[in-house]
């Protein structure tokens, strides 16, 4: 089913609402909830213009309130306008956590076009295959990564590099640190036809003169696209409507009830990621909060943030808080303003769970941890632990107007505690898979029911109350620091080196980030292992590979472990790892 079909048959195909024993959780009004038919631009103004004055951004010492956003984001989309992008054009986002990078995303819905969200550590051959493969015709890059666009700019349909530096919408103080630091070593376009500076865009806008630039899109409307490997692990170009966005941020308004205007939220996931761009910072900016960004995050620098900031709404993962129970600053943290610490992207371990919450309420804190599930195909968050009901091992319920349920591989629906495949009904989930209709088919069902689940490819539980346990991946995706890691992506690099007849990749434990990838290679006739072939890996995968994805070790083998059906068992490789790390533990 096409992303037209799909959409075609939210609107007219028939539908029996599925079952929620959650929802005695939830009133009426909130299990019915409403998405109103606006772009996520529209809705974003009609929040933003009721708290003008209140702090909307806060970057490295730059305040900027809603009242200026609004006035940014409208320039921006003038500046857009003026260097001839127009409606259902692609633009690529190429930005770590900056007021640019939210600001060109409002702008781009503003105007009818559809923002590509692309990782800043992504590498060069990554670059240039999402441009040419989302047909994006301009880029907004961070100043870091032009060496690696540079080259590539001319196979693409790019035709306009927006650069941002870092350091342009930092106070005085931060900036001249940061030029003086870091800024002078980083390697610059000169301005010519292809490239123009923040600043020198911005101008664009102020004086561009245009009586209509709004397009009026509806909450079915494609907004962004964000990267995932979907069920299957390859990487796709995720299409999210704006009503995916508005969803959100309704189900917000009824599960935090405690967040009030003005305060504030820690924005240290990744714009390019749908935790970081839906929950971290348009959820809260449509709610009156404070945004804080934080474009890179050092484990060793996170409890300085948290004394520096006091924000009362802290999301990230699982590492994220074991960085602040590891603090060599503890005995400082106060944490009395904390009125929500949610963990997601990656399992909650629950003796790091029973950690941190024993760390919350010794350090003033009345709140404990809780956990979230979700996906990049539904926005990240589709299901969230109640406060006031711990439930060991849960990732929650589901969010109001939103269904999960648990299902046979014949998407017959499982009884209550019986393990099956996740899947997730309702406003939150994608239109589909970038020009990938196969994929979509894969993930998206029609039920007997009538309505479109995402088959998630994670299996889990749920009981008579409608708590949803996660127990494992189906699929074959390594998430690393909360980074998705895709062990086909590493093994077709792998595979294209001469020697290399066959790879495979697994994720392994990993005290800190929790999974590496680990790379198991057989050599074809005539080449055994050497120094010389292993550094040539190393240097094939920096060229191809984001440094997350970086395999962790290489073990070369004569052969590599099959299944019944002749496919590579790499389940297999994981339990003979796991066997061995526990025999070395041990003696």
């Amino acid at each position: 089913m096409s992303i037209f079909h799909m959409k075609f048959f939210r609107f007219f195909g028939f539908k029996k609402k599925p079952s929620a024993p959650w929802s005695k959780y939830y009133n009426k009004n909130q299990m019915d909830l409403e998405i109103p038919n606006q772009s996520l631009y529209q809705y974003f103004i009609d929040c933003a213009l009721k708290h003008k004055q209140l702090t909307a951004l806060n970057y490295y010492g730059t305040k900027i309130t809603y009242k200026e956003l609004i006035k940014k984001v409208d320039d921006c989309a003038n500046s857009f306008l003026s260097l001839g992008i127009r409606r259902g054009d692609v633009v690529t986002i190429c930005m770590p956590n900056t007021p640019e990078g939210v600001i060109a995303f409002l702008a781009l819905n503003k105007i009818g076009v559809i923002s590509n969200m692309v990782h800043p550590l992504a590498s060069e051959n990554e670059i240039k295959d999402t441009l040419i493969d989302t047909s994006s015709v301009m880029l907004l890059l961070i100043d870091i990564d032009y060496t690696k666009i540079k080259n590539i700019l001319d196979s693409t349909e790019v035709y306009k590099t927006i650069i941002v530096r870092a350091s342009d919408s930092m106070s005085f103080p931060y900036n001249f640190g940061y030029k003086v630091t870091s800024g002078y070593k980083t390697e610059l376009p000169y301005r010519d036809n292809k490239y123009i500076y923040w600043k020198d865009f911005i101008k664009l806008g102020k004086n561009f003169n245009k009586k209509k630039n709004h397009f009026v899109g509806g909450k079915n409307t494609p907004a962004t696209m964000l990267h995932s490997g979907g069920s299957t692990g390859s990487p796709k170009a995720i299409v999210l409507s704006s009503g995916n966005f508005i969803a959100l941020v309704e189900q917000a308004r009824i599960v935090f009830e405690e967040l009030r205007k003005g305060d504030k939220c820690l924005s240290i996931m990744p714009i390019f990621h749908g935790f970081g761009l839906g929950v971290c910072v348009f959820t809260p900016l449509c709610l009156g909060a404070e945004c804080i960004l934080i474009p890179q995050f050092k484990a060793s620098d996170f409890d300085k943030i948290l004394m520096k900031h006091k924000p009362e709404f802290v999301i990230g993962v699982p590492t994220l808080f074991e960085a602040m129970i590891n603090s060599p600053r503890e005995k400082k943290i106060q944490l009395n303003y904390l009125k929500y610490a949610i963990s997601g992207g990656d399992s909650l371990k629950p003796s790091l769970e029973k950690k941190i919450n024993e760390f919350l309420h010794q350090h003033g804190s009345s709140t404990r941890i809780i956990q979230g599930y979700g996906m990049s195909e539904c926005l990240a968050a589709v299901c969230l632990g109640l406060k006031n009901i711990p439930k060991k091992g849960s990732v929650g319920i589901p969010f109001p107007g939103c269904y999960i349920g648990i299902f046979s591989q014949e998407d017959k629906q499982l009884p209550y505690g019986q393990e099956g495949e996740i899947c997730i009904s309702g406003p939150n989930v994608m239109l589909g898979y970038y020009n990938n209709e196969k994929e979509t088919n894969l993930a998206l069902h029609i039920h007997e029911d009538g309505n479109i689940w995402l088959h998630s490819g994670d299996l889990g539980t749920m009981d008579e109350n409608g708590f949803i346990k996660y127990t494992s991946r189906l699929k074959r995706l390594i998430v690393s620091s909360g980074y998705n890691v895709y062990p086909s992506q590493i093994e077709a690099v792998l595979e294209e080196h001469e020697a290399v007849m066959l790879s495979s990749v697994v994720g392994i434990k990993h005290e800190y980030k929790v999974e590496v990838p680990k790379a198991y290679i057989v050599l074809k006739k005539g080449y055994r292992e050497s120094n010389k072939i292993i550094e040539e890996l190393k240097e094939r995968c920096k060229k191809n590979l984001p440094k997350y994805a970086l395999p962790y070790e290489y073990e070369f083998r004569k052969s590599l472990p099959r299944t019944l059906v002749g496919k590579v068992d790499f389940r297999k490789l994981q339990q003979e790892n796991k066997e061995i790390r526990m025999r070395s533990r041990h003696g």
